[in-house]
């Protein structure tokens, strides 16, 4: 629903209402602050990265760093099911494939779920073979199961954030895009078509828009905006490919594909990791790219051979930072202006995105304390022109 606001004041005005910008309502508007949020589309659209039906929620990452952020989600995921009074996680386990000669060496998240106490099974192909007759792998593959690994919900969820938001004061507008961030001696001063806004904070969490806001404030993110896509494919038995039969998994090779087992309709969805082409956000195609459909469909008919055929795709937007790494906490020289991005992997880490954001609006010295101080705007991955990119996670 559209609000008309015209000219008021407000302790925080949210900017971008997708899965990490609504979270962020939510838990600013949980806190007791007085919340505006704002979106340049309808809310609930599809032209971010935060719709379609399912996410990856897992403990197995690459550093220890991320493995403690994953436990901190989990117990986030927790409290927003009892806050809305649904279930949003369906536990499947994970299996993390790494082929032989892999780009993404598996110790790496050995030695990460290690470091943090985190318990998996390891597996080699023939093991992997006796327990998911469903894939087939080359000889010298080994794999990593951690059976927390679970799915949860985009679009679902993100609409539940907005509701508990409303639910807890927050005013939240779509259909009104936001044409100017300025500061201002005591807070800063939000502009769009219908109005002037002035509040304590803001909160950007306008994904592949940031750099529009962040420019005029002085400072800009080398962001690589990338259009994904998605494929469903139905499989003559969904039955074996259902959570407990059969896992969401991760293809650890560049290039990197993923896919989970069946949720909410007898089809299995699977895509290519930053396989799609570079876009603006503002010239997206949206339409089904059948090269990228080919080199998926290719995959899946060799490695998942009874997963059937594809009966549709979907886009999406990948906005990634050269390291990967997301960009959390306040913008150099505008500090009452706090960025929260997810380099395209942050869905799993929404209402803990939502947790942190409220919390550097009540305490700043909290950038400078673990995790938001791997991630601040101004480490050397976004300031170096000569940082090396790398996507792989």
């Amino acid at each position: 629903m559209t609000v008309h606001i015209g000219m008021e004041t407000f302790d925080v005005v949210v900017v971008g209402l997708g899965g990490l910008g609504s979270a962020a309502a939510w838990h600013l508007a949980e806190s007791g602050l007085r919340v505006l949020g704002l979106d340049q589309f309808a809310l609930g659209h599809d032209r971010g990265a935060s719709h379609d039906t399912s996410r990856i929620l897992r403990h197995s990452y690459h550093r220890p760093d991320y493995v403690r952020l994953t436990r901190a989600a989990y117990d986030d995921w927790d409290h927003a099911e009892r806050a809305a009074g649904e279930r949003f996680v369906t536990r499947t386990g994970g299996l993390d494939l790494c082929p032989p000669g892999s780009a993404l060496p598996l110790s790496d998240y050995s030695v990460s779920l290690d470091a943090e106490g985190i318990g998996y099974e390891m597996f080699d192909a023939d093991g992997v073979r006796e327990r998911w007759p469903q894939i087939v792998i080359p000889d010298g593959t080994t794999a990593l199961y951690q059976e927390r690994t679970s799915i949860v919900p985009a679009a679902r969820s993100t609409a539940a954030f907005q509701r508990l938001a409303v639910a807890a004061g927050a005013v939240l507008s779509g259909e009104e895009p936001v044409t100017a961030v300025r500061r201002q001696r005591d807070g800063v001063r939000v502009t769009t078509p219908r109005g002037t806004y002035s509040a304590g904070h803001v909160v950007l969490c306008t994904d592949s828009w940031a750099n529009t806001l962040l420019r005029p404030l002085g400072w800009e993110i080398p962001l690589t905006v990338l259009e994904e896509q998605v494929t469903y494919f139905e499989p003559a038995e969904p039955d074996r490919f259902a959570p407990g039969a059969f896992p969401v998994w991760i293809w650890l090779d560049d290039p990197s594909f993923y896919g989970f087992p069946t949720y909410g309709e007898p089809t299995v969805k699977a895509g290519q990791d930053c396989g799609g082409p570079q876009a603006s956000p503002d010239t997206r195609s949206g339409e089904t790219d059948p090269r990228m459909l080919d080199v998926l469909s290719r995959f899946m008919r060799e490695r998942f051979p009874a997963s059937g055929r594809p009966v549709r795709s979907k886009r999406c937007l990948y906005t990634l930072t050269p390291d990967r790494d997301f960009v959390l906490g306040p913008v150099p020289g505008a500090d009452r202006v706090l960025l929260g991005l997810g380099a395209a992997h942050a869905f799993k880490f929404a209402p803990t995105f939502g947790r942190l954001l409220a919390g550097l609006v009540r305490d700043p010295a909290l950038a400078s304390a673990e995790p938001c101080a791997a991630f601040r705007p101004d480490r050397p991955a976004l300031t170096d022109p000569a940082h090396p990119v790398n996507w792989m996670t």
